[in-house]
């Protein structure tokens, strides 16, 4: 696979350019218009929400807005339910919403109905988005009025966007790059797949693609791979997995772009200021809104498929990845183990993993 343009297929992709300008418009916590044949609301990120949005909110929607809530948030407040679901907010107040969004100790002191699909749209925005999972929502009828120039996005593209990157992932650059203990290495950046995020893949060595290829696929870590954290093992995994590759056949290790388990780094830090205060890291991305684990693998798949990889030899602990990988149609030889080193501030976010997730860890173990 050869470096492509860096501007493919623009004339074909016009609902793709459209969500990508929501996600903008959400992270800078402006209003999107979301619509389907019928109908047409106003959505923004809880987390942005102001005395200023009250009002121009209170204007548009007189009646009420509501507040919509992902299932994970919605049993931390109490609700008794599976699905996500929205709190109807007569008087829109900021403290409210901003407490059943992310106050770890509030209650929900109201019914949660079940969403609209416009609805279910605001929420996966505010997923591609990277923000919280919370989304003030009301009709749209004179947002433009209210709201200065609002973009406005079918609900259609924002569903069908995930799998849209996904069929346009493509190489756009790479270089050799010696690094301590892989001296040969070769950094192929690959744009596509995952959101608006850049995603790279290390070959290290020589690996032969005709046979099994060492694979990791290691979720970027910033606290952890360049700052060494001490609340995760995950920089002396990817430091292990580089000096392996190099001293055994070569390998290809992905370094992808899904921080936090796919929540943003933002949230990441949010989970562990929650993690300071006694909550697991499960529980605390649960707090948060978050399932369990929001990353996707396929990409992943088709960005090893595109180097050559057919059959893999895969380092991980997380049976997620090895799954991921065999459903996208590669054949998955064996799996290792790779594991870093225990201390005080990590142990039980290790166990949490092997408890709560089923990795594969084994805490008796000596570290690699």
């Amino acid at each position: 696979m050869t470096v492509s343009s860096m501007r493919p297929g623009l004339r074909d992709a016009p609902g793709e350019i459209e969500v990508e300008r929501a996600i903008a418009e959400i992270r800078a916590g402006r209003p999107v218009i979301l619509h389907d044949v019928s109908e047409r609301i106003v959505a923004l990120a809880c987390e942005a929400l102001d005395a200023d949005l009250c009002e121009r909110f209170a204007r548009l929607a007189p009646a009420g807005t509501r507040l919509a809530l992902s299932a994970p948030r919605l049993r931390r407040l109490g609700a008794q339910r599976r699905d996500a679901g929205a709190v109807t907010m007569p008087v829109l107040d900021a403290a409210r919403a901003h407490a059943l969004a992310f106050d770890p100790n509030a209650r929900l002191d109201a019914p949660a109905a079940a969403l609209s699909p416009l609805e279910e749209g605001a929420l996966e925005l505010m997923r591609l988005a990277q923000v919280l999972p919370a989304a003030i929502v009301a009709r749209a009828d004179g947002a433009e009025a209210a709201f200065a120039r609002p973009l406005d996005v079918a609900l259609a593209h924002v569903t069908s966007y995930r799998p849209g990157r996904l069929a346009s992932l493509r190489i756009v650059s790479r270089a050799r790059v010696p690094l301590e203990g892989a001296p040969d290495s070769e950094f192929i950046v690959f744009r596509g797949g995952e959101g608006l995020r850049d995603q790279v893949a290390i070959v290290i060595g020589a690996p032969d693609f005709s046979r099994a290829v060492n694979v990791r696929l290691h979720s970027a870590c910033l606290t952890g791979d360049l700052f060494g954290s001490l609340k995760c093992d995950c920089g002396d995994q990817l430091r292990y997995t580089a000096r392996f590759m190099a001293e055994n056949g070569g390998g290809v290790l992905l370094y992808l772009d899904q921080e936090g388990r796919g929540n943003g780094l933002a949230n990441k830090i949010r989970a562990y200021d929650l993690q300071a205060r006694g909550y697991d890291t499960y529980d605390a991305d649960e707090t948060l809104g978050f399932d369990n684990d929001q990353r996707r693998f396929a990409f992943a798949a088709e960005m090893l498929k595109a180097l050559g990889a057919q059959r893999v030899l895969i380092l991980t602990n997380n049976p997620e990845k090895i799954a991921a990988l065999a459903q996208a149609g590669l054949d998955v030889v064996a799996d290792q183990r790779i594991q870093g080193r225990r201390n005080t501030h990590n142990i039980r976010y290790l166990a949490a993993k092997r408890d709560k997730a089923g990795h594969l860890i084994d805490l008796d173990r000596a570290p690699a």
